[in-house]
């Protein structure tokens, strides 16, 4: 064979093809993002400033915070921007974050988007960093983007013994488990500790405050479960009936409702009671306690629907009213918010409550109205629904489609509840 016949068999040369390089925010040059973050709102701002730090070293180097804080206000002349040191502009920025969280929930537009998150119904969530923690009825906890509606995690129950309540950080997810303690790691390597069986007795709530979990127990009694050494540290005598609610404060208090409706506050580092606080107006059992450590305000929800607020300074009771006249379940609000208090509970009527007077200031509802689909995971439909605010006359007796809220939690311009079904809804509140 030639030199020309093995030639014209030869394949032909391949030519160099350059591989497509996926572009991300770190590929954007400050310019760029600074452009894109110049078309956001400040609560949009403040947002993306918590993502990662290159984002928070834009905004704050370029002062668009500030920018935009002033022409919202309309208070500085844009020149006077540089004069504000970034502590003073960092508290006028969560006042106004904190006034369109209260303007969005009392007034504003709010859509509803529901999907199946469980196999069978489910009452309790928890919201932190924009991430939803759903569970118990279930024999798995689901973690969710709140923003998204995404599915991102499942925490296994070991075995058949019923997960009774839970809580989660960075780090890890800790539940109260049958009668026992288990903790799944978030990170790293995924192993799941659980505690002897029979360390509590009847444990009803758990708030979970690392390295503390507290749980509150059907003799009247809290015990304290240390992550570190893995064994009870303290047991607490809080009631002589059932501790149905807990909470803590920053001082190291803890703060427990009872079934038979007494609110005891004890010292986690001596066991003593500090203080047991007047509910004889209320009537019923405690059934949700909240916490405000901004304001050192204690809020209280009862079994024949008193809502009402204590100043923990003092243990003086500053307001009790009557915001629902069935049982209130669960009620929050965001850690820095000193204005506004959400309240659920059988009626499913969402309730906007001023934290300083007791009025209600809004009550909202699902509207019974079409689906309207929303395809966003291979296995699961978002319906979007609208919410509707009622007016004091309306009667919501005859109002249709209300759940009840078993639970609720509260981020910025949202509500994630559960109902004792298989779906989960996030309100999002649009601000005017």
């Amino acid at each position: 064979m030639d030199h020309k016949a093995s030639t014209s068999l030869s394949p032909p040369p391949v030519k160099n093809r350059r591989r497509a390089v996926p572009t991300t925010f770190d590929a954007l040059g400050n310019d760029v993002l600074c452009m894109i973050f110049a078309f956001l709102d400040v609560v949009q701002l403040l947002r993306c400033a918590t993502v990662c730090k290159s984002w928070n070293t834009v905004i704050n180097k370029l002062k668009l915070v500030q920018i935009q804080y002033h022409k919202q206000t309309d208070s500085v002349s844009l020149s006077d921007v540089s004069s504000f040191s970034e502590k003073s502009i960092n508290i006028e920025m969560e006042r106004l974050a904190m006034e369109q969280q209260r303007l969005s929930l009392q007034e504003g537009p709010v859509d509803i988007f529901q999907w199946k998150g469980h196999s069978v119904g489910i009452n309790k969530c928890r919201m932190k960093m924009g991430l939803v923690l759903t569970g118990v009825g279930d024999k798995v906890m689901r973690l969710w983007s709140a923003e998204r509606c995404k599915g991102l995690d499942e925490y296994y129950l070991p075995d058949k013994a019923p997960l009774i309540d839970f809580d989660f950080d960075e780090g890890k997810v800790v539940g109260l488990v049958g009668t026992r303690i288990c903790i799944w790691r978030r990170i790293g390597t995924r192993d799941l500790f659980s505690s002897r069986e029979g360390i509590f007795t009847q444990g009803l709530c758990m708030r979970y405050e690392d390295p503390q979990a507290v749980v509150g127990c059907e003799d009247g009694k809290v015990r304290v479960f240390d992550m570190y050494s893995r064994k009870i540290s303290q047991i607490i005598k809080m009631h002589p009936g059932a501790v149905s609610c807990l909470s803590f404060t920053d001082e190291q208090l803890i703060v427990s409702g009872s079934s038979l409706g007494s609110i005891s506050i004890s010292d986690l580092s001596s066991d003593l009671q500090v203080a047991a606080l007047d509910t004889t107006s209320s009537g019923g059992g405690i059934k949700t306690l909240c916490l405000n450590p901004s304001s050192y305000s204690l809020f209280a929800g009862s079994s024949t629907g008193y809502a009402s607020c204590w100043d923990l300074r003092t243990f003086r009771r500053l307001w009790n009213t009557r915001v629902s006249p069935n049982v209130l379940y669960s009620m929050h609000h965001l850690r820095n918010d000193k204005s506004t208090l959400v309240v659920g509970g059988i009626d499913g009527v969402l309730r906007i409550v001023d934290q300083n007077s007791g009025e209600v200031l809004s009550r909202c509802i699902m509207q019974d109205n079409r689906n309207v689909p929303n395809q966003t995971d291979k296995n699961r439909v978002v319906e979007k629904k609208k919410a509707i605010r009622l007016s004091e006359d309306d009667r919501i007796d005859l109002m249709p489609n209300r759940p009840p809220i078993t639970c609720l939690a509260v981020g910025m311009q949202k509500v994630v509840t559960t109902h004792s079904d298989k779906h989960i809804r996030v309100w999002k509140f649009s601000y005017k």
